[in-house]
């Protein structure tokens, strides 16, 4: 009863030093124009407290792991973690069926973005590259699993060449290089971090063409990488948007391996992502695109004093204004992905501050940074997924169903192929206050499901449950810190 006490009282003072920043939510138009039905204050408590409390259970009710670490080695066909609950079969023409889906997609969506009318809007490539795919592939990933993994245009095409290169010649082909482990994620991080500087920053962003091209050259890359690395490897290492979606499909309750599909405890999947260089980047970039994404609409970034006075700078120095316009708003995005970064090293530095005695015997004190970096870096990844849903829900409810239209249209000549081409966006399909209730529901969910992930990760690292306990404490700081920042993010959504 004593260590609980102890515990609770460390986890209110976090919990209340993490409410300043909720705070300054609340001073930036929480609210915005919707019509909240609960008062923000009371929202940012109400979450803060939730936190806390889950803190408190886990301290008191989670004394050893049960995500990982508990089962035996897996057999050959069983995924790590996962019950045998073989659901149905998946046999390889699932692979052949959507692999083909995904290269006529790419298709698609690469000459209607040549040879289509360059008003964004009326052309079916934006729609479908900035809605469908990449906010649409998240929500895909957290239902369905890794489903791009079957439809990536270039994995697919590459597997069939590598096919048709066995078939026609006589002898094996030659090895892949081996994939060096000191690259681990970077090329991914690299990847996502270009994609999200497009969408963000750059100021053509809009032009289908451009659009169009770089989709090529980002393809033609992966097939050259695939090429000299081995098409898996290259998969679950350097293909930015395979590794995007992959990771989130971790957090689905169910995967396939050997042609099954198999249940998964919920969170046991990504409990077994590996530890690899660049991987606490990717998450980083991850969080802090979304996070600029969000505050880029808000009254803090347009003020006079931040991106005005970015601007002028750029501008004094002999930059155009479009130039000096992207050069403001990349020191603004890449801010907020070091702003991420040192959120989640602050709480690290304070896991190892803590110290404790580790299953190996030796003092957490002792272990580099980036090495316990590394060992509660999959705790961000519903952290991830929450700030996707929260930042992007509405957005794909009301600017997807624009794909219907475009379907029949993408070229946007007046074609009517599928007889859509008429069919209007339905702004009425869900109210401002279902959204706020949606995006505050996977906001506390989000951060208490990476609170479960990083305390059952200590129960792994610590010989002691009173130690891994105690270095959770930290760990609750940087969740409620990054609650904050969610609430910063709806605060700016909704002050436009």
């Amino acid at each position: 009863m004593q260590r609980a006490r102890r515990l609770l009282a460390a986890a209110l003072a976090a919990g209340t030093a993490g409410l300043l920043a909720p705070a300054a939510a609340q001073a930036h138009g929480f609210v915005g124009k919707a019509d909240i039905p609960v008062p923000v204050w009371l929202f940012a408590w109400a979450a803060a407290v939730v936190l806390v409390l889950s803190f408190v259970a886990l301290a008191v009710l989670w004394p050893e792991p049960r995500l990982e670490g508990q089962q035996p080695r897996p057999a050959r066909w069983r995924l790590p973690g996962m019950q045998r609950a073989r659901l149905v079969p998946l046999p390889p023409i699932v692979d052949v069926v959507l692999g083909a889906a995904g290269i006529f997609l790419f298709g698609v969506t690469v000459y209607s973005g040549l040879a289509g009318t360059q008003e964004g809007i009326a052309n079916w490539s934006l729609t479908f590259i900035y809605v469908i795919f990449w906010v649409g592939g998240v929500f895909a990933s957290l239902l369905f699993g890794d489903f791009f993994r079957l439809m990536s245009p270039w994995r697919a095409l590459a597997r069939g060449v590598s096919w048709l290169a066995n078939k026609l010649t006589k002898g094996e082909l030659p090895a892949p290089i081996a994939y060096p482990r000191w690259l681990g994620r970077w090329p991914a991080a690299v990847s996502v971090g270009v994609f999200a500087w497009v969408e963000l920053v750059y100021n053509d962003r809009d032009t289908p063409t451009t659009l169009a091209v770089m989709a090529i050259a980002y393809a033609a890359f992966q097939l050259v990488a695939m090429s000299l690395f081995g098409i898996e490897a290259w998969s679950d290492n350097g293909d930015g948007f395979g590794v995007y979606f992959g990771l989130f499909a971790r957090l689905a309750p169910w995967a396939r391996r050997d042609g099954q599909l198999w249940w998964r405890r919920p969170l046991s999947g990504v409990t077994e992502l590996t530890r690899v260089p660049g991987t606490v980047a990717l998450l980083c970039v991850m969080l802090g695109s979304t996070t600029f994404d969000g505050a880029s609409n808000g009254p803090l970034w347009n003020s006079e004093f931040i991106s005005q006075g970015l601007l002028n700078d750029f501008v004094h120095l002999g930059f155009s204004t479009s130039v000096a316009l992207e050069l403001a708003f990349t020191v603004g995005l890449l801010a907020c992905i070091l702003f991420c970064g040192l959120l989640y090293r602050l709480g690290i530095a304070g896991v190892r501050y803590v110290g404790g005695t580790l299953r190996d015997g030796r003092d957490a004190g002792s272990i580099r940074s980036g090495r316990f970096a590394l060992a509660y870096v999959h705790s961000l990844v519903p952290i991830a997924a929450a700030y996707v849903i929260v930042h992007y829900f509405s957005y794909l409810v009301f600017n997807g169903q624009a794909i219907i239209s475009l379907a029949s249209d993408p070229l946007g000549n007046g074609a009517n192929i599928f007889g859509t081409s008429q069919v209007a966006v339905n702004y009425k399909l869900i109210g401002p206050t279902a959204v706020w209730y949606v995006q505050i529901a996977v906001l506390i969910v989000g951060h208490v499901c990476g609170l479960v992930l990083a305390h059952d990760r200590a129960t792994v690292l610590y010989q002691r449950p009173r130690d891994a306990a105690r270095s959770q404490g930290w760990m609750l700081v940087v969740m409620v810190g990054f609650t904050s920042l969610a609430l910063f993010l709806i605060s700016a959504a909704n002050s436009r």
